[in-house]
């Protein structure tokens, strides 16, 4: 049987080591899972994750040189997407829906120039809002 890199195979752990475990494969060939292809935590012991003689699907990722086979069990694994908080819809408040409202029967250049208007407001109530904090702080 001819071994693929990239493809994912059914095997049975025969040793471990420090460093590994050794995983029989179809065809009568053998590969290693190093111990950091093992899970996608830190292992500190192999043993706490693998034992002689159990199943694992491994991922072969690499024939070097030698005919030595590298194996991973973490790359055999699904991939777990991570799951984006959903965020809660916000309503629009009641003043900007109603302005929204008005303003749908209006032309382009009515709705900039109202735009304007409206943004223009609320710069100024900021920057006067800021000044009232900074001139605050001044006096202390």
């Amino acid at each position: 049987m001819e071994l693929t890199v990239g493809t994912i195979y059914d095997g049975k752990v025969t040793r471990i080591t420090k460093f590994g475990a050794f995983v029989a494969l179809p065809g009568g060939k053998s590969g290693m899972v190093h111990i950091s292809e093992i899970a996608n935590t830190y292992v500190e012991d192999i043993k706490q994750f693998l034992t002689e003689g159990q199943e694992v699907k491994v991922k072969l990722i690499a024939i070097d040189e030698q005919g030595r086979i590298n194996l991973s069990i973490k790359k055999a694994l699904p991939e777990k997407r991570p799951e984006r908080p959903q965020r809660p819809r916000q309503a629009v408040p009641a003043p900007v829906r109603s302005t929204l409202q008005k303003t749908s029967d209006l032309s382009f250049e009515d709705k900039l120039k109202h735009f304007m208007q409206a943004s223009e407001s609320r710069i100024s109530d900021s920057r006067a809002f800021g000044e009232k904090r900074s001139s605050r702080r001044r006096g202390r």
